[in-house]
């Protein structure tokens, strides 16, 4: 994977300044957020791994930040690490209730909380909640939307992928890819956000393709700007003579040189309004062939 992404939510500026040193030169990357509705607002623009969260602080407490995360569906994934002076038992158990993936007092070891972080990325991987590249939620936790929205009436389901994204990785390497995968997952929340719609769910589910579940039935105002807004952004992912013949030219498995267009979006749309569903594989299916027609 490529660096893992931590937030650390934490007002005493010599242990987070502390903590964004130790943690760069580990290989991550590293952001930090002194407030609660900071950390909230960093976390809804940039999807981290993991989350580094101090109950102490000046606005509103790491309970109600982890409380918040757990309850929006687009951050419920997230690992969250308590980190705090506090050491009742009480307070540990208020966390855990929480959601909290663990919990760790000050003063603390420097080691043993490296090992708590890179444990939790390492087991939300191994357990299909976190894809690896995007930070987003993958298999098991998109599955687990899906059987919910089942039982509902008003929903959509769009299966999205990224055309002509292997020639781009082939071309620029997979550190590159990997920045089109955040960025595109940063983008949906963008957009989704415009259109107040904070609480739908992202989820990556490997490769080019993401998916975006609505609480309602997305408008086609949302899907042309998700493929408008893709469009014209992507090209800041290209070198400018790229940008300006329109194409890359890539080798395929034959050898032979071939010209591939920029990158756009395919988006597959089902909901209750348009079809009857007997089980989550009906609505990937049939999301999968329309998102195809529309790439015909």
């Amino acid at each position: 994977m490529g660096k893992a992404r931590l937030l650390v939510v934490e007002d005493d500026n010599d242990i987070s300044n502390m903590l964004d040193i130790f943690f760069k030169s580990q290989g991550y990357d590293v952001d930090i957020a002194p407030r609660g509705e900071v950390a909230l607002e960093k976390t809804r623009k940039v999807m981290p791994h993991l989350i580094v969260l101090d109950i102490m602080l000046p606005d509103i407490d790491g309970y109600e930040v982890c409380q918040r995360l757990r309850t929006n569906s687009r951050t419920s994934h997230i690992p969250v690490i308590f980190l705090t002076q506090k050491d009742e038992r009480s307070d540990k158990l208020q966390g855990l209730e929480l959601g909290a993936d663990d919990y760790i007092t000050k003063p603390f070891d420097i080691e043993e909380l490296r090992l708590r972080v890179q444990n939790a990325i390492k087991r939300a991987e191994r357990e299909s909640l976190t894809d690896a590249q995007s930070g987003l939620p993958s298999g098991k936790l998109i599955e687990d939307q899906i059987r919910r929205i089942i039982r509902e009436k008003d929903w959509s389901f769009l299966d999205i992928r990224l055309n002509n994204f292997e020639p781009f990785k082939d071309v620029y390497g997979f550190i590159a890819a990997n920045d089109v995968l955040r960025f595109t997952g940063m983008l949906f929340g963008e957009i989704l956000d415009d259109f107040n719609n904070e609480n739908d769910f992202i989820g990556h589910a490997g490769g080019d393709n993401f998916v975006i579940i609505s609480s309602t039935d997305a408008d086609e105002a949302i899907l042309k700007t998700l493929k408008e807004r893709f469009k014209n952004e992507i090209l800041t992912h290209y070198n400018f003579m790229d940008r300006q013949q329109g194409y890359i030219t890539a080798t395929n498995e034959n050898g032979k040189a071939i010209n591939y267009p920029l990158m756009t979006l395919s988006i597959g749309k089902v909901s209750p309004k348009t079809h009857t569903f007997a089980d989550i594989r009906e609505i990937t299916e049939l999301a999968a062939e329309a998102r195809r027609l529309d790439n015909a």
